[in-house]
């Protein structure tokens, strides 16, 4: 009998996805924190950030069922992620978003208002006052992946000191726009963070079959980047994954992904019913681990919140809120012909003579706009 001769196997190479968490569902500390979060008083902005963010939610949702605002995402469950992720961004930075980061607009200085009336189908809702290099909302699942490799390109062939953070869903992770945009990020180096809210649920198919991965995080991985999963609902480890991800693309190191586990708390938007495809008890025990309530337990353990600070907290947020969804309201609706303005910076031929027919016919019936 000949003996055959096997070739001896070795390891190509090993990975291993980290996470990371600094507080538990009891809002507890299991590891020392961080250098910015040693002081808790230092987490009361993320606190108060989050909260203004959950006064918001509720706010466009009540217009939205009163029928004074169009469909809206909520971002109920996932403030963590938009206080982490807004308060580690430098004002210069160039954030893509998706149609559920409200928070991290509001801390990058969209006002409550301008986000109001993108919600009610005004596009002067995306013309921000305040981050004018921020992209506007992406509805689309995973193109601003592309768009921010070409932003980020662009940083790095102009050698500035900048980084595109682009937020995307779970579901998003599914799409070749994804994939073809973290491999080109880091073949080519470039200064961009992925960040994934994993909440569990991409509309109504749930995370078990969108993918046979272990972690969203170790996609990364055949990238050639760095990827880590973070607990979505402990802001403490939101903060500092992005912080060092951010740090990171700023010196030259290139792009990382990050994965942050949390869950959806409401519909997928208010056109939804999830009460159709998720379980009660699945959302009842979730809500047990929501970051509002975890960060609102260690900072009265720490003894810098209590309930009277928290009663005036809510008070001031609800005056903020009520007060940016009046102006919304007291603001004229747009005129027919901003369908015209919105979409090129020189219209076509086709379509200027289009908009002056409308304002022709509009000045025809005595009126300053067609209606």
């Amino acid at each position: 009998m000949t003996k055959r001769n096997f070739p001896t196997v070795t390891t190509a190479a090993t990975f291993q996805i980290e996470y990371l968490r600094y507080l538990d569902d009891r809002g507890r500390a299991v590891t020392p924190l961080p250098e910015f979060a040693a002081d808790p008083a230092a987490l009361l902005r993320f606190y108060e950030a989050m909260v203004l963010m959950r006064s918001y939610d509720a706010k466009a949702i009540a217009l939205q069922r009163t029928g004074q605002l169009g469909t809206y995402a909520s971002m109920l469950g996932k403030e963590a992620v938009d206080a982490g992720v807004g308060f580690a961004m430098q004002k210069d930075d160039v954030f893509l978003c998706t149609y559920r980061d409200n928070g991290i607009q509001m801390l990058r200085g969209v006002t409550m208002r301008e986000l109001l009336l993108y919600w009610g189908g005004d596009e002067r809702g995306s013309d921000f006052a305040g981050p004018r290099r921020d992209f506007p909302v992406c509805i689309t699942i995973a193109s601003q992946c592309l768009h921010a490799v070409g932003v980020a390109y662009a940083i790095k062939l102009r050698k500035q000191p900048r980084v595109a953070v682009c937020m995307i869903g779970d579901g998003a992770t599914s799409k070749g726009d994804f994939y073809e945009s973290i491999n080109a990020a880091a073949a080519w180096k470039l200064p961009v963070v992925f960040f994934i809210t994993n909440n569990q649920w991409a509309i109504s198919v749930p995370r078990s079959t969108q993918s046979a991965a272990a972690t969203l995080a170790q996609k990364s991985i055949a990238a050639g980047m760095p990827g880590v999963q973070v607990d979505g609902n402990d802001v403490v480890a939101v903060h500092q994954a992005v912080q060092d991800a951010l740090a990171r693309a700023r010196c030259g190191d290139g792009p990382t992904l990050i994965e942050a586990v949390t869950y959806r708390l409401a519909d997928h938007t208010t056109a939804d019913d999830a009460s159709r495809y998720r379980p009660p008890e699945e959302v009842a025990a979730a809500w047990k681990h929501e970051p509002i309530l975890r960060l609102r337990n260690y900072l009265s353990e720490a003894g810098v919140w209590n309930k009277s600070r928290e009663e005036a907290l809510l008070r001031r947020c609800n005056t903020e809120v009520q007060a940016a969804a009046q102006a919304y309201l007291d603001t004229p609706p747009p005129p027919p012909e901003q369908m015209f303005d919105q979409l090129y910076a020189v219209a076509p031929a086709a379509y200027a003579a289009q908009r002056a027919a409308l304002l022709e016919n509009a000045q025809a019936h005595g009126s300053d706009h067609a209606g």
